[in-house]
């Protein structure tokens, strides 16, 4: 099938991008164009604009801001996955690379698009929602920032306002004497994730975020537990999340990969900060 017609503007700033989507309510950001231009092409999206940043420069950057790691618009998912040093920086999004589809689409997808998207199988939404990460939003007036829990809202839903460009995103970077640890089960390589997983653990607690299951990455936070207490908490978690039958994945096999996959991402990320063993 092919897209409706659309008109095309590209643009180097952020400013240049809202005022853009100022023209009309369904205006559309194209920066890797990954997920949009499929559904486009399935007239599932109809834009009347298209709004390119893709070629921007100003845009493309990764900064380091004291304790976070900023990735700007129009930065690709494999600039910052072959960044030197982003296994000691920010762990967790490392580790998340290599199960994000296939290099291919790395090399043009963005990371601020897969935020943009918001798919709650993806595993880069996981993962700033799990290091409590933050989302810059610029709009007409002003720019905001909002946490990565309160900026997701739903299957496909974020609090992006239509005349804002989610101009950066930030990961907070490696702290000592946490660990990190991330895992997925996918029925093929480079699939969406039936469930996702990430673990964050320090000696104060556990922090477990779980993707594909509920209608947004969930994360849920608790004391450090025995391995008895860990395994009750897994599965109410798992229940809370109200996993539903799908024609690839039964809502039963979901909750058993919650606790399964949970239970083994907590115990590598305790074995990194030493608290493998906890006592009764």
């Amino acid at each position: 099938m092919k897209p409706s017609r659309f008109d095309y503007l590209r643009v180097e700033t952020a400013q240049e991008a809202v005022d853009a989507l100022r023209q009309t309510e369904d205006a559309r950001i194209l920066a890797g164009g990954q997920s949009l231009m499929a559904v486009i092409n399935m007239r599932l999206a109809q834009p009347s604009l298209l709004v390119d940043i893709s070629q921007s420069k100003t845009m493309n950057q990764i900064r380091h801001e004291d304790q976070w790691l900023r990735i700007d618009a129009a930065t690709t998912q494999a600039r910052v996955e072959w960044m030197p040093g982003l296994s000691e920086q920010v762990p967790l999004l490392a580790q998340a690379f290599p199960h994000i589809s296939h290099f291919q689409i790395r090399n043009r997808g963005t990371v601020c698009g897969s935020i943009a998207h918001a798919d709650p199988s993806a595993e880069i939404p996981l993962v700033l929602v799990a290091l409590e990460g933050e989302v810059i939003l610029r709009g007409p007036r002003k720019q905001r920032v909002l946490t990565a829990e309160n900026f997701f809202q739903g299957m496909l839903s974020t609090a992006r306002n239509v005349d804002e460009i989610v101009e950066a995103v930030r990961f907070p970077k490696a702290k000592a004497n946490h660990g990190y640890a991330f895992t997925e089960y996918s029925q093929r390589h480079g699939d969406y994730a039936a469930c996702s997983v990430a673990a964050v653990v320090n000696e104060k607690g556990i922090r477990l975020t779980v993707g594909g299951v509920a209608d947004r990455p969930t994360a849920q936070n608790w004391p450090l537990l025995t391995s008895a207490e860990l395994d009750d908490a897994l599965n109410d978690f798992a229940w809370s999340l109200e996993a539903r039958d799908d024609a690839q994945v039964s809502a039963l096999a979901r909750r058993h990969m919650v606790r399964r996959l949970g239970k083994q991402v907590i115990d590598q990320a305790r074995k990194q900060c030493n608290l493998d063993k906890v006592e009764n």
